[in-house]
């Protein structure tokens, strides 16, 4: 299968991806300025990444940053140079250069020009896809990187060349030091493919240790960087922050009965807080852990993740009940809410406390009848959603059923789907939710979803799909 990087009929949806994210960004800045298209934690990433490239330190708050990788810092940092909205620019053609990564990838599952331009043209239109585009956050940076090290190993899959495998490990990397979510994925992707590749003598060890090598070194090195400047062995912190911060304080406030923002500042988060993310180094946490004054970062780090395990194993089902809803609102989120923030400048768009009390239904005709054109748009957005969901569902069972007729195994099908449970995983193991731990397992959706649309799909034929073994020339 050769697959190029273009075609001409990518151009429609390139260029619909590009005026609707460009119209966006156009939109919000001319209602808000650089306001709109900054979050609470923007700043977060700028400051460490400009002591990188300015200084040759990655340091925020007066010390060594452990929240943050400097993956997205540094691009934020270099594109900032030019101001917030050439970063936001910058963000807003990565994401349209993802719309052609999306159709590459489809192309390398089915090996179908159909679906794979189909899976273009949904993920152009995508909501969680198009509103990050425009946001200073690391999402769109990361999809980038991750789509790039999918494709790779999918065309490993497809052709058993290790040296394409190494350029997909690379990029695996890349993606861990923009975003931390992915730092255990190498060690799941590398036991999927010695399943895969059991019965292939010459791969089954090398390929899954190729991809170790390729990722690991590189991880293994931040986290001598942190043991060294911090003591802290960790890759980044912000596994720590979250579920001390976020889930042990969600937990502590459903057993107590009170609001976790109040959990939250008694742990001493204090959310308005003028200082850095690092909230453990400041007054506010350590009016409320007095006894941690002159303790090092890594020691700080060590109490609150002993504090917190403490509190989720003490109540353990009611830590399960916070992940299963924090699952839930991930994967119904229909990213209408951040739209909608962005044409009202977020504020402004807040509905009256009244209109969100009392059960499902009430809430449901008090804001139908407050605000009936919203409820309209945001019928709309989740009926898009839903749909996506059942043509990605439709797709996957069309693809499976041409797998075991034909007695392949269509690896590079079972890549989407195990890299898609390991994002929806990760976002159950904790009370955060939104639609941004989702964007990851977008391009899937689209693609499975642009195989549902069609009647049947084919699958590629031996070898490309097939689980036995290649010859030695292959496998190099």
């Amino acid at each position: 299968m050769k697959a190029d990087w273009w075609t001409p009929r990518l151009a429609g949806p390139v260029i619909a991806a590009a005026v609707v994210r460009f119209a966006l960004l156009a939109c919000s800045l001319f209602r808000g300025g650089t306001n709109a298209i900054i979050f609470p934690d923007t700043p977060s990433y700028l400051e460490p990444g400009r002591n990188l490239l300015l200084h040759g330190r990655f340091f925020a708050d007066g010390v060594p940053d452990l929240l943050r990788t400097p993956g997205y810092s540094l691009f934020f940092a270099i594109t900032s140079l030019g101001g917030l909205t050439v970063s936001a620019a910058a963000n807003v053609i990565l994401s349209v250069f993802s719309v052609i990564l999306v159709w590459r990838l489809g192309r390398r599952v089915f090996d179908d020009h159909r679906i794979a331009l189909g899976a273009a043209w949904i993920f152009a239109f995508e909501p969680i896809a198009v509103k990050f585009s425009v946001v200073l956050y690391s999402e769109t940076l990361f999809l980038t990187c991750f789509l790039l090290s999918m494709e790779r190993i999918a065309a490993f899959l497809l052709e058993r060349r290790l040296r394409v495998l190494a350029v997909g490990g690379l990029w695996l990397a890349a993606a861990t030091f923009v975003r931390p979510v992915s730092y255990y994925l190498p060690v799941a992707l590398a036991l999927g493919l010695f399943l895969v590749l059991a019965r292939v003598p010459g791969l089954r060890w090398k390929a899954p240790a190729v991809l170790l090598i390729t990722v690991l070194p590189w991880l293994a090195a931040w986290q001598i960087r942190n043991r060294v400047e911090t003591g802290y062995d960790g890759f980044s912190s912000v596994g720590v922050y979250n579920l001390y911060f976020n889930d042990a304080a969600e937990v502590k406030a459903l057993v107590e009965h009170r609001s976790a923002d109040d959990v939250r500042n008694e742990f001493g988060f204090v959310g308005a807080n003028t200082n850095g993310q690092q909230r453990y180094l400041y007054q506010p946490y350590l009016t409320s852990h007095p006894e941690q004054t002159g303790w090092s970062q890594d020691r700080r780090l060590n109490f609150m993740h002993s504090e917190a395990m403490h509190i989720i194993r003490a109540h353990y089902w009611v830590y399960l009940h916070t992940c299963v809803v924090a699952l839930f609102q991930t994967v119904a989120d229909s990213g209408f809410g951040s739209f909608e923030g962005y044409m009202n400048l977020r504020a402004s768009s807040k509905y009256s406390t009244s209109l969100l009390k009392g059960g499902l239904l009430t809430r449901v005709i008090a804001l139908s009848t407050a605000h009936p054109w919203k409820m309209v748009e945001k019928a709309a957005f989740s009926i898009l959603l839903l749909g996506l969901y059942l043509f990605a569902a439709r797709g996957t069972y069309l693809a499976a059923r041409g797998v075991f007729r034909s007695g392949m195994c269509n690896s590079c099908v079972w890549l989407l789907l195990g890299t898609s449970l390991y994002f929806f995983a990760v976002a159950a193991a904790g009370s955060r939710a939104g639609g941004r731990f989702r964007l990851p397992v977008m391009p899937v959706v689209c693609i499975l979803a642009s195989a549902g649309f069609r009647r049947g799909v084919r699958t590629s034929g031996f070898p490309h799909t097939a689980c036995g073994p290649l010859s030695g020339s292959e496998q190099t």
